[in-house]
């Protein structure tokens, strides 16, 4: 048996019901002032203290004193950096398993939270009274978009491309059950309004190599980040920044399951779209899921009817999936998530998923701000209610405020979020690089890393590349850790 490929079709192409998964947070950044605070630095440093880049800059000031950049590594194998236009971000280390991801995507939470109040601290020390506020979102007040994107490892054999085209229904159609909601503003005649997915409105194209410029639904860039005659990576950039864990969840879970059955070579309805791009918009307009996709053969379908066949071939995919990566068990939630969240958007009776999915989450808390205000939905209050939603902070942000509140529903622990705060996965490469940085940390070792290369930088230089993303272990590492203390 491969040990990345439990299963294979009939072309031989694997199956890889273990896989590896990651998934990369870019964080919206605001920095208000409170009560003034007599200041004790040069006035004009002060002013800079509100603009979003020094605030940026002063939250990865701790990074770079101690790795002398601001896109590093950190202990528990995940990479954080400051992303362009000043964004923090997250990438999760390798994951081979549905709840391991979300542990590893919320600890990345934690992770910039706490460099936003060691900001704030140090800000606070120079007489500027500054609140940061960081937004697990994916729209700005002006309209700017930052992401969440998604990785899947695939074969090699895989026909990106043509992998891509089939789940385009798929991807434009899921925020029905994974979008986060948001308030869209007033456009020419259209009137202020709640939709779906935060995301519909900023993709350009369906498939290509492209992404500030031409922002796909699909990357098709070819960065592996293992063993380029075996790897690709799906680069899914469609997707909604969740808060909701099951959620997350579902919209992970639901797309492994997809990819899996293409490779499988199951036997999923066709939906061959007339314009992808329109579709995304219109779906994400019409809460009922029923808004008709259009075919290129001049026919159309239900949005929630796509979702539901794949559905149930996911359910029927379950009785013969392989028990391996993220358990079947498991995949059961996900699949019983799915079904409830059609049926309650089909009977019109969201409130049975009023505490797993994200956007009837919010969409419940905004009606009862706008029954409360008697108002439609272009009130700065709502825009105010919507973004609070988003801050990652604990006992801060509305999301948080719920979940204390026991009203939103959990998928992973506290202590599996602060245990992946400072630890790798130990089923994964990352598990390698975990180990080489904590040595590297104890020993005071002058140290480069990156996705697949460690490297030992004096006296001599020594790299090792580790080309598997599903190997935990190699003796190279245990060679690189000896040179590494021999040379301390």
């Amino acid at each position: 048996m491969i040990s990345y490929a439990p299963g294979a079709n009939a072309d031989n192409t694997p199956v890889h019901t273990r896989r590896i998964m990651g998934i990369e947070t870019e964080y919206g950044l605001i920095a208000t002032r409170g009560n003034k605070i007599r200041c004790n630095v040069d006035s004009r440093l002060c002013r800079q203290c509100s603009s979003p880049d020094e605030v940026a800059r002063c939250m990865f000031r701790p990074v770079v004193e101690e790795y002398g950049s601001t896109n590093v590594f950190t202990d528990n194998a995940s990479r954080l950096y400051l992303d362009v236009g000043n964004h923090p971000e997250v990438a999760t280390a390798e994951c081979d398993s549905l709840s391991q991801l979300i542990a590893y995507e919320r600890a990345g939470d934690r992770m910039v939270d706490d460099l936003a109040r060691i900001a704030e601290k140090r800000l606070r020390d120079m007489g500027c009274a500054e609140s940061i506020y960081l937004f697990k979102n994916n729209v700005d007040s002006a309209g700017n978009s930052y992401g969440c994107h998604e990785n899947y490892l695939v074969s090699r054999q895989v026909v990106l491309k043509d992998m891509g085209r089939a789940l385009l229904p798929f991807l434009i159609t899921r925020q029905l059950i994974a979008g986060a909601g948001l308030i869209r503003a007033p456009r020419g005649s259209e009137p202020a309004q709640f939709v779906l997915s935060q995301r519909a409105d900023k993709m350009w194209d369906g498939i290509s190599s492209a992404t500030t410029r031409s922002r796909p639904m699909i990357n098709t860039r070819d960065e592996p980040h293992g063993d380029s005659t075996r790897f690709r990576r799906m680069h899914v950039i469609v997707g909604d920044s969740n808060m909701a864990e099951p959620t997350s969840a579902l919209k992970v879970g639901s797309m492994q399951l997809v990819i899996e059955m293409l490779e499988a070579g199951v036997d999923l309805p066709e939906f061959d779209l007339a314009d992808p791009i329109a579709v995304i918009q219109e779906v994400s307009r019409d809460l009922t899921g029923r808004a008709r996709v259009e075919l290129a053969d001049g026919g159309s379908v239900a949005a929630l009817d796509i979702q539901r066949r794949l559905c149930e071939r996911a359910r029927d995919w379950l009785g013969q999936r392989d028990d391996c990566g993220t358990p079947n068990a498991e995949l059961a939630r996900v699949v019983d998530l799915w079904e409830r969240t059609l049926d309650a958007i089909d009977a019109r009776d969201l409130a049975r998923v009023g505490t797993e999915i994200d956007w009837v989450i919010k969409l419940q808390l905004l009606e009862q701000f706008r029954d409360r205000l008697s108002c439609d939905w272009s009130h700065p209050k709502l825009a105010q209610v919507d973004f609070t939603y988003h801050d990652v902070r604990p006992g801060r942000g509305l999301y948080n405020a719920l979940v204390d509140r026991g009203r939103v529903a959990r998928w992973v622990t506290d202590a599996d979020i602060a245990k992946a705060m400072h630890h790798a996965p130990a089923t994964t490469r990352a598990n390698l690089r975990g180990k080489f940085l904590r040595t590297a940390r104890e020993l005071n070792a002058e140290t480069s890393v990156d996705w697949v290369r460690m490297k030992i930088n004096r006296p001599e230089p020594y790299t090792e590349e580790f080309a598997d993303p599903f190997a935990c272990r190699d003796p190279r590492l245990d060679a690189l850790l000896d040179y590494m203390r021999v040379n301390a």
